[in-house]
């Protein structure tokens, strides 16, 4: 089948090209079943090889080559063509400054990841077995969703509340210090939920769901969302709080 891609092309650092334009690539011979990332490395290796873009496991693990296809925030390399169509529009993630073609910036988004401390918290000694510290079942499920983060950034370019305020931390970071803050080994949970109290924290989430369907590792990151709100509310060192309230 051919396959004709749609991609949103720019270069700031070369006049004529620094503001946004499209530009459109048939691909012939292409398989329902190939990627999407493969798709644009045939674009990148036989048509133009200024077309640039980030990747780099192309298994779904690194994050690296999340953009937007067809409207949607996703990863190239899970995507396949069968799944968009003969025709695809592809363009880089929103939100986030343009350095070339679907590369952008990220620098921001690790900024505010930063902000609420993604980091084993634990000044207590080692046991005296020198064994590691253990918990329990129940309490890792606590946490268990949100350690699947790879940081590909397609819940925070998702969200309108990003787009609009990019001093919001964003679902991504809030998802980070949600897996500290329900580790019931850690201590600064209160630290945390107190970095994400701030104007600029939790509560400019506004639920609108788009970050959910963007995980690519299916996180449900609108519950996370809601569970470190209620223990704010709850001025809760978590860990140990009660979640079922608001699955």
């Amino acid at each position: 089948m051919d396959v004709t891609f749609k991609i949103r092309r720019q270069n700031p650092d070369v006049r004529d090209l620094e503001k946004p334009y499209w530009q459109e690539f048939v691909l012939n011979d292409v398989d329902p079943t190939d990627r999407v990332l493969e798709m644009l490395h045939r674009i990148k290796w036989e048509q133009d090889g200024s077309l640039s873009l980030r990747r780099s496991c192309a298994h779904g693990v690194c994050g690296s080559d999340a953009m937007r296809i067809n409207g949607v925030n996703r990863l190239a390399c899970k995507i396949l063509i069968r799944d968009v169509g003969e025709r695809v529009q592809v363009e880089p993630i929103l939100g986030l400054p343009v350095v070339k073609d679907l590369i952008v910036d990220m620098t921001p988004f690790f900024d505010h990841y930063k902000q609420v401390m993604p980091f084993f918290v634990n000044d207590d000694p080692l046991p005296e077995d020198g064994r590691e510290r253990l918990q329990t079942q129940a309490d890792r499920e606590q946490f268990d969703d949100t350690t699947k983060c790879i940081l590909c950034a397609c819940c925070t370019t998702s969200c309108p509340s990003f787009w609009a305020n990019g001093h919001y931390v964003g679902p991504a970071a809030i998802v980070g210090a949600h897996r500290f803050i329900f580790d019931s080994r850690d201590q600064a949970g209160a630290e945390r939920l107190d970095i994400l109290s701030e104007p600029n924290g939790v509560w400019r989430c506004r639920t609108i769901f788009n970050c959910t369907p963007a995980c690519p590792r299916d996180i449900e990151v609108t519950k996370a969302i809601g569970e470190v709100k209620l223990a704010i509310r709850k001025g809760t060192n978590v860990g140990i709080i009660e979640t079922s309230a608001i699955h």
